[in-house]
């Protein structure tokens, strides 16, 4: 009984160690998606505002702003989510350009599932790192440890 329990305990170890690398693929996924469409909007401003203007329907904000805004959200926050910095803020800022993005272009994403159905992927997949948080593998983590983890100890 004591070598299934064994096993069960390294297979255990070994399922939570590959979640850090899941935490991390996770984020790596969803910051390239994000960043990826801000570098096309940065490529053709004129073609970016054409959009804001004509197709996006962004409330509350006027085209220009909500350009500067979207894309400052898709260049900004990716590269934090990336590296797992400040992770569970840019989670949280990516998932409201994500609901902003739905919510602008629902007359489009409505009639086209599989479209619609990234958002929810993208969400869904931010929601993770904004609930479990980032991961060891994270800058996150390491300064959380060097930061505080002295300070604990010390407490004690």
């Amino acid at each position: 009984m004591s070598t299934i329990l064994f096993w069960i305990d390294r297979a255990l170890g070994a399922l939570h160690a590959l979640g850090h690398a899941v935490d991390l693929a996770i984020r790596l996924y969803v910051a390239n998606v994000f960043f990826s469409s801000g570098l096309v909007k940065i490529r053709s401003w004129e073609g970016t505002l054409y959009l804001f203007e004509n197709e996006y329907r962004v409330p509350l904000l006027p085209p220009e702003a909500a350009a500067w805004l979207g894309t400052f959200g898709e260049l900004a926050f990716p590269p934090l989510l990336a590296l797992g910095l400040a992770s569970r803020f840019a989670a949280l800022s990516l998932s409201v350009v994500n609901i902003v993005a739905v919510v602008s272009f629902w007359h489009v994403l409505s009639a086209n599932q599989p479209a619609l159905m990234s958002h929810f992927y993208w969400g869904l997949l931010l929601l993770v790192t904004l609930c479990h948080g980032p991961g060891k593998l994270s800058l996150d983590h390491w300064l959380w440890r060097r930061l505080f983890a002295p300070s604990l100890s010390s407490a004690r």
